[in-house]
């Protein structure tokens, strides 16, 4: 067999895996979210579909896909259709460069997570596409709400990974990990970890960044004319980019695959799950910004500690250096 049928067959399998296992986390997410809140609010959240309620976001699935696909009369049909499609691919592809162990990752690139911050750009694009073909200003208003926001968290999001990278001096995903064979980076780089959680919470339109979306205001956001399977995509799309978001902060800070007695992708695996537990947490206890109190919060706190926290690392590097 050539080398190129077997590359071939082997991403063609691995995108297969990747789709199951998205389409499996999205459901359970979604379920944990709701067991989550209810614990939070003292109350015992789904029962009755399937063990502890357990089957309750799968009738829903079969509930999305079985409902009209509807097309708003004075919309860009093109572009309306494109927009989920947008959302949710980059969502998968993020998952090319997860090291889950040693060896374990399809494409080990050398710019690392910079390839997934550029593939969330792109969500963004379909997120704004979305809400402009859509015909609909309550869309519309969430969709410049959602660039405007992408554009002044991504600033602290990537200030929050050079003090990493300058420790570690690579880019590369594996050799992150690796780097953190004696201490984790959240050890080192703790304000860097925070900055990254809040920007990650802003880039994947959660509470409480979730103005995008806020219903008080503009009934669903960017999604509003959209309904069935489209309308799911953009949920797919969204707890997607929260485990993507939490596996980075693990690869980043928390030491990756790294863990006594268990496997690697286990370890991984566990500390994800334990951020992603951590953002639902947040959800639910804290209320929704006003527009005005995010960009400040981005402009006015997590981008000057950014700057800080890298100078800050700089000047230690160096001196540590001579």
């Amino acid at each position: 067999m050539s080398l190129v049928l077997q590359e071939t067959l082997k991403i063609i399998l691995y995108g297969t895996l990747v789709v199951l296992f998205v389409s499996v986390n999205a459901l359970f997410l979604v379920w944990a979210e709701r067991k989550v809140s209810a614990r939070i609010q003292l109350r015992q959240g789904p029962l009755h579909v399937g063990w502890q309620g357990l089957l309750q976001t799968a009738a829903d699935a079969v509930k999305l896909i079985s409902k009209e696909l509807t097309l708003p009369k004075e919309a860009d049909k093109f572009l309306y259709l494109l927009a989920p499609v947008l959302v949710f691919a980059p969502a998968l592809a993020s998952f090319l460069i997860l090291p889950l162990g040693p060896g374990l990752v399809l494409r080990d690139l050398n710019i690392g997570f910079l390839f997934v911050f550029s593939l969330a750009n792109i969500t963004f694009i379909g997120i704004f596409i979305a809400g402009w073909s859509s015909n609909s200003k309550y869309a519309l208003l969430g969709s410049m709400r959602a660039v405007a926001q992408n554009i002044s968290y991504e600033i602290p999001l990537l200030l929050s990974t050079m003090g990493v990278v300058m420790i570690a001096g690579t880019l590369k995903m594996s050799e992150l990990v690796v780097a953190q064979e004696k201490v984790w980076f959240v050890a080192l780089q703790p304000v860097a970890f925070l900055i990254f959680v809040c920007a990650s919470l802003a880039e994947a339109n959660r509470a409480p960044f979730d103005i995008p979306e806020a219903e008080s205001e503009l009934v669903a956001g960017f999604h509003t004319e959209y309904s069935g399977m489209r309308f799911a995509l953009f949920f797919l799309g969204e707890y997607t980019a929260v485990f993507i978001s939490s596996a980075l902060a693990t690869t980043l800070f928390l030491g990756g695959w790294r863990g006594p007695f268990f496997p690697g992708p286990l370890w991984f695996l566990l500390k994800t799950y334990a951020i992603v537990f951590v953002i639902m947490w947040i959800r639910w206890t804290f209320p929704r910004l006003r527009s005005d109190q995010l960009m400040g919060f981005a402009w006015k706190v997590l981008i000057p500690f950014g700057i800080v926290n890298v100078f800050l690392t700089a000047g230690v590097l160096t001196f540590l250096s001579r």
